[in-house]
C-alpha cells in the first residue's frame, strides 16, 4: 500500500512548482479547453456494488444501515440481519463478466457524446480502479478488474475525451448508520470498506482529508483524466485547502502533458472561473456568459441500475440538451449498468435516439456558440438542481439559438401542429438580428422552405412531412455585404 505521508509531501511540490498555485488569484488564470466548450454532450456512467441489489437507488449502501429506511426493511427480509450479510457481502456478487470496455465506448460514439466520465469511486468507498491506498478495489475483489483503466483506453481509441468523478468525500459519514445497531459496519476487518462511518455533522479530519488528496492525486496520475467531477459535500469548509492543493497539483500536471482539463464543482465549492460550475438534475434560465454544465440522468428515480426505472424521453432529453447549448452549457447524461456489466435496454435505446439525432442535426449543437439570447417561448425552465422534472414539456413556440460565425441555428422544440413557424426574434424591427437573411432552410429536409419576414419576426413554412423527430433545427444564414 501507498504512504499518505510521502503523497502529501509530492502533491505539494507538484502543487507549488509550476504555472499555477494552491491560491484563488493564481487559478483566475485558468482557462476552460475547447474540447469541452465544443463538445457540449458527454455520458456519465454510475457503476458499482450498488448495481447487485439493484434496489432504491445507488444511495443503498447508506440507506441499508438506515434504520426505518425502505432498503433497511428490504435488505433484512432478503439477505438476512445486516451483521451477517452486509455491504461487504454483495462483492463478490458484483462479477462484470460482461463487461466490455470497447462495446461501451462504441455506444458512446454512436450516442453523439464527444466525453465520458464513470464513476471512479462512489460515496460506498469502493474504487472502480486499481487504488494504491485501499485493499478495497474492484481490481482486487469483484470482478479484480481495473474498470477505470480498461474505459479510459477504449475511450480513447474511440476519439473520445475521458474523465472521471470522486464521490470520496461523502464516504466520511456514508456508512454512519451501521453504528447505531448490531451491524458488520463496526467490525474493524471491514474498516477499509466502510471507513470513518462518522456523523455527517462533524467536520472530516485530517487523515481522511490528506487520504482524500491522495487519492484525487493518484487518479490524475494514473489515468491523465481530462475531466474531473466532484460531488457537492467538497464545499465543507475543512476541503477548502484541500481543494486548491488538488486544483494546482491537476493543472499543473495538465500543463507539463499538454492537456487541456476541466474539474466540475457544485454550489461555492469554487470561485467562478477557476473551474466548470455544475448543476444537479438542473439547468439556468438565461445564458452564462461562463461556460457551465447540467449532470443528470436518463432516469428520474436513479443513477445506479434498478430494477423498474423510471426513463425519461428522448425528446425531453434532446429538448434539455439544446436549452443547455444555447445557455453555453453542457450536458453530462448519465447512464446506470448491470452489476453484470451490461447497459439495460432502456438505456441503450435513449443513448442511440439522442445519438440519431445528432447525427443529422448535430452541427446546431457541437462547435457553437450562444446568440445574442438564448431563445423564445412560453415554456420557462426552473432554476437550480433538481429541478429538471418539474416543467411541462416544451411546444412549438419554444425555439433555442445557437450560433456558428455567420450561420444562425434556431432549434424549435417541438412539431407545429399547422406546419407555420415565426421566430419573432428575428423579426425586421426586433434589432436583434440586423443583417439582411439569405437563405432559411431546415435540416434534414430535402425540398426548399417557405419563408418571409416581417416586424412580427421570421415566417417559415414546414414541409408536410418531418425530417425526423423530436426538436427541428432552421438554419439561417445572413447575407454578406
Amino acid at each position: 500500500m501507498r504512504s499518505v505521508a510521502e503523497a502529501k509531501q509530492a502533491i505539494t511540490q507538484v502543487a507549488g512548482s509550476g504555472p499555477f498555485r494552491p491560491d484563488r488569484e493564481s487559478l483566475q488564470a485558468y482557462r476552460v479547453p475547447s474540447w469541452y466548450v465544443d463538445g457540449k454532450f458527454g455520458i456519465f456512467i454510475h457503476w458499482g456494488v450498488y448495481a447487485v441489489p439493484g434496489f432504491g437507488n445507488e444511495w443503498y449502501p447508506r440507506n441499508m444501515y438506515q434504520q426505518g429506511s425502505r432498503e433497511f426493511a428490504h435488505h433484512a427480509e432478503r439477505y438476512g440481519p445486516h451483521r451477517r450479510f452486509g455491504y461487504k457481502d454483495f462483492i463478490p456478487l458484483f462479477t462484470a463478466d460482461k463487461f466490455d470496455a470497447d462495446e461501451w465506448a462504441g455506444l458512446f460514439r454512436r450516442a453523439g457524446a464527444k466525453f465520458v466520465v464513470p464513476v471512479a469511486e462512489h460515496h460506498d468507498g469502493f474504487p472502480m480502479y486499481d487504488c494504491g491506498y485501499s485493499e478495497w478495489s474492484a481490481a482486487r475483489m469483484g470482478p479484480k478488474r481495473d474498470i477505470i483503466g480498461e474505459l479510459a483506453a477504449a475511450v480513447r481509441r474511440q476519439w473520445l475525451v475521458f474523465g472521471l468523478s470522486s464521490h470520496r468525500a461523502e464516504h466520511w459519514w456514508f456508512f454512519e448508520g451501521g453504528m447505531k445497531f448490531d451491524s458488520d459496519v463496526q467490525d474493524p476487518r471491514y474498516a477499509g470498506l466502510y471507513g470513518p462511518a462518522q456523523p455527517q455533522a462533524l467536520p472530516p479530519n485530517e487523515q481522511f482529508l490528506d487520504d482524500w488528496l491522495a487519492r484525487a492525486c493518484e487518479l490524475v496520475d494514473k489515468y491523465r483524466p481530462q475531466l474531473v467531477w466532484f460531488d457537492w459535500w467538497i464545499e465543507q469548509p475543512a476541503f477548502r485547502p484541500y481543494l486548491l492543493k488538488f486544483a494546482a497539483y491537476y493543472y499543473n500536471r495538465a500543463a507539463e502533458w499538454d492537456l487541456g482539463v476541466a474539474i466540475n464543482y457544485k454550489h461555492q465549492a469554487f470561485a467562478k472561473g477557476t473551474a466548470v460550475y455544475d448543476i444537479e438534475r438542473g439547468q439556468l434560465t438565461d445564458i452564462d456568459p461562463v461556460f457551465w454544465q447540467t449532470d443528470t440522468a436518463v432516469a428520474k428515480n436513479s443513477w445506479g441500475y434498478v430494477e423498474g426505472q423510471d426513463y425519461k424521453s428522448v425528446t425531453g432529453l434532446v429538448g434539455d440538451l439544446v436549452d443547455i447549448v444555447s445557455k453555453n452549457g453542457a450536458l453530462l447524461l448519465n447512464i446506470g449498468p448491470r452489476a453484470d456489466g451490461t447497459i439495460p435496454e432502456g438505456d441503450r435505446t435513449i443513448l442511440l435516439g439522442i445519438g440519431e439525432w445528432l447525427d443529422a442535426n448535430g452541427e446546431a449543437i457541437f462547435g457553437t456558440r450562444p446568440w445574442k439570447v438564448y431563445g423564445e417561448g412560453p415554456t420557462r425552465v426552473q432554476s437550480g438542481g433538481f429541478t429538471d422534472t418539474k416543467r411541462g414539456a416544451f411546444t412549438a413556440q419554444d425555439i433555442r439559438f445557437t450560433a456558428r460565425g455567420d450561420t444562425l441555428y434556431a432549434t424549435v422544440l417541438a412539431w407545429p401542429a399547422d406546419g407555420r413557424v415565426v421566430i419573432r426574434s428575428l423579426g425586421n424591427e426586433s434589432g436583434l438580428y440586423a443583417r439582411e437573411i439569405d437563405r432559411v432552410e431546415l435540416i434534414g429536409a430535402r425540398e426548399p422552405l417557405e419563408w418571409s419576414r416581417g416586424p412580427a419576426g421570421l415566417e417559415v413554412r414546414l414541409p408536410e412531412q418531418r425530417p425526423g423527430e423530436h426538436a427541428f433545427v432552421v438554419k439561417v444564414t445572413g447575407k454578406r455585404g
